[in-house]
């Protein structure tokens, strides 16, 4: 992956958008990583798998807790405890 400064990011704002659209860019300020640019495309491709795994863990789970007796009112008992 590319890396540029923070500084040299936003000297080179336009060549950085250009680059991003083939491959993302990380971005440091102080040696340290603080961003990635990325083209949309890839970014809403990121954003479905991650919607997509979620719904699937939620599935999964929901599943398992209804398989060992969990009813929605014991999970509103649960979820309404403050302790």
């Amino acid at each position: 992956m590319r890396e540029v400064t923070a500084k040299e990011a936003k000297n080179r704002f336009g060549r950085l958008l250009e680059s991003a659209q083939r491959a993302p860019v990380r971005v440091t300020r102080n040696g340290r990583p603080v961003g990635v640019m990325m083209s949309m495309q890839q970014f809403e491709r990121l954003r479905g798998v991650a919607w997509e795994r979620l719904a699937d863990t939620m599935d999964t789970l929901g599943r398992e807790a209804s398989a060992r007796g969990l009813t929605d009112s014991e999970l509103e008992s649960l979820l309404a405890d403050e302790s």
